[in-house]
């Protein structure tokens, strides 16, 4: 099988244009790659690479220009905006910089409430096992304003994996942590890739977030301009360098 076949995501000759004429701008310039199953990928690139409209893209929250995109077989470039909506409720997860977590919620609710918006059924199982290895099994009755940032992204955390998502997108997922909380955060998502085998892309600006994924794309003017396998902080930073000055 090729590895459009096996990939969880794939793309193929992607473009993004905004605008028109002498204003148009080319985010994106013919992207191409695959997302195999149960690998964890990280996005980086300088400011304007085009990283954040890639993952979007590749999430179905945005179109390409031109260009097709897959999430487990399924070509969503032209899909309608109903069916698009069933499917990243299956199949994709999200985590954000900025937990977005209901308020007057407790963290379970939170964590439950695309499952109950779904009218799906609740896995008591996978649920409580989620909420255990996220670290949350004693919060799980409190309210947002009673837990602290880290515990709060492990909210976001949990919530996106109840469905048991195809894959994960998260975007700048430790961005609005301190340093220590950030590395518990990435450790835990590092453990959901190596224990449940969950497919994950990663947008980060940071080399410490890299450093935690299989593999590490770069992206320099709407192009990926270099891919490398895990690598360490240090090695991230020099090819973020290299990158930057091309």
């Amino acid at each position: 099988m090729n590895a459009t076949a096996t990939a969880v995501v794939s793309a193929r000759d992607v473009t993004r244009r905004y605008g028109e004429g002498d204003a148009a701008v080319d985010a994106l310039r013919g992207v191409t790659l695959d997302i195999v199953p149960g690998q964890f990928a990280a996005v980086m690139g300088p400011s304007g690479s085009g990283k954040s409209t890639l993952m979007h893209i590749l999430a179905g929250l945005d179109k390409p220009t031109t260009g097709v995109v897959e999430i487990a077989g399924t070509d969503i470039t032209n899909l309608s905006d109903s069916r698009l909506t069933l499917l990243r409720r299956h199949q994709v997860g999200f985590i954000f910089q900025f937990f977005n977590l209901l308020p007057m919620l407790t963290a379970e609710e939170n964590i439950l409430l695309p499952l109950r918006l779904a009218g799906e059924t609740v896995d008591r199982t996978w649920a409580n096992e989620i909420i255990d290895q996220v670290g949350l099994s004693d919060r799980r009755k409190h309210r947002p304003s009673e837990l602290s940032g880290g515990q709060q992204q492990r909210v976001a955390i949990a919530r996106a994996l109840a469905s048991r998502p195809a894959v994960l997108f998260a975007d700048e997922p430790t961005g609005n942590l301190d340093s220590t909380t950030s590395g518990e955060i990435l450790n835990l998502l590092r453990t959901m890739v190596t224990t449940h085998g969950q497919t994950m892309v990663m947008v980060t600006h940071d080399a410490n977030a890299a450093a935690m994924a299989d593999r590490v794309l770069f992206l320099a003017d709407g192009e990926i301009v270099r891919d490398q396998g895990r690598s360490e902080a240090s090695e991230v930073l020099a090819a973020m360098a290299e990158v930057s000055a091309l």
